[in-house]
């Protein structure tokens, strides 16, 4: 199977550690979330120079910050999202042969194993947290002169919330923009084209362009869990609530949208090989 989000023309190391899985994965979400949170504190909080860019600035500048934390993550695929981890331990279900990273097994290949895929998923938890830490550190003047902005778009900076609180449709929401995440990211490998991250990238834009309008689009429960935690636990004046009764949506929803898209990506034939 082709990486999920391998860049073409990487060497990898033969046998990837524990540590190189860990690094990769912890440095690739932390650039993710420091430039996505950016963006949206670039956009939501007073004395910012790009304050009022808009809903289009934000979705380019995250799909952009995936661009540059899939090439940061480059020795591990580029998850950067649980639901993409997650996924491929469906498909390596559907098919032995897949592996985390895209590689064959004993030419770089990270196996699919218990303790890869916890790695992986600790590392993106820990990444998006510290990144969501240098976005508050990069922006901390501003955040000082914005006492008086609405705790929830402070909280926007960090994760996402539903414009319309219905937990059964905003879960549902989640959930479809999921499905088509890791639906083209399973197929794209086969194209001609073969863009790599750049591809990525603008299915993230697309999604947020034309599905993140209900929810925010968290698509990846790393990208809005590790967020929330810095939000409640660092010192921002006048943040309010961390919206712990909302959390739980774009964590579980993204895992939903992610196994339904290998099974139906499977079922039609159309996984890239």
């Amino acid at each position: 199977m082709m990486p999920l989000l391998l860049p073409l023309e990487v060497t990898i190391p033969a046998n990837p550690t524990g540590w190189d899985i860990f690094a990769s994965e912890f440095l690739g979400t932390l650039v993710l979330i420091l430039l996505g949170a950016g963006v949206c504190a670039t956009n939501n909080l007073a004395k910012s120079k790009g304050r009022g860019g808009g809903w289009l600035m934000i979705t380019i500048g995250w799909g952009l910050a995936v661009y540059m934390g899939v090439y940061a993550a480059w020795k591990t695929g580029g998850h950067l999202n649980p639901a993409v981890t997650i996924a491929k331990v469906v498909a390596h279900i559907y098919d032995p042969n897949v592996t985390l990273n895209g590689a064959v097994v004993g030419s770089g290949g990270i196996p699919v194993t218990f303790g890869n895929v916890t790695l992986y998923i600790v590392a993106q938890f820990a990444g998006a947290i510290l990144g969501a830490i240098l976005a508050f550190l990069a922006f901390k003047k501003q955040f000082d002169s914005s006492e008086d902005v609405d705790p929830g778009l402070k909280l926007g900076i960090f994760s996402t919330a539903p414009e319309v609180r219905s937990y059964a449709w905003n879960f549902i929401t989640e959930v479809i923009a999921t499905f088509v995440l890791i639906a083209f990211v399973l197929v794209a490998g086969g194209t001609p084209a073969q863009v790599g991250p750049l591809a990525v990238a603008l299915i993230i834009v697309v999604i947020g362009a034309s599905l993140g309008g209900p929810t925010g689009y968290a698509i990846n429960p790393a990208r809005d869990l590790g967020p929330r935690i810095a939000h409640a636990i660092l010192p921002i004046k006048g943040k309010g609530t961390s919206d712990w009764g909302y959390a739980w949506i774009p964590v579980f929803a993204p895992i939903v949208g992610a196994i339904l898209a290998v099974v139906v990506v499977y079922a039609l034939g159309m996984q890239a090989v």
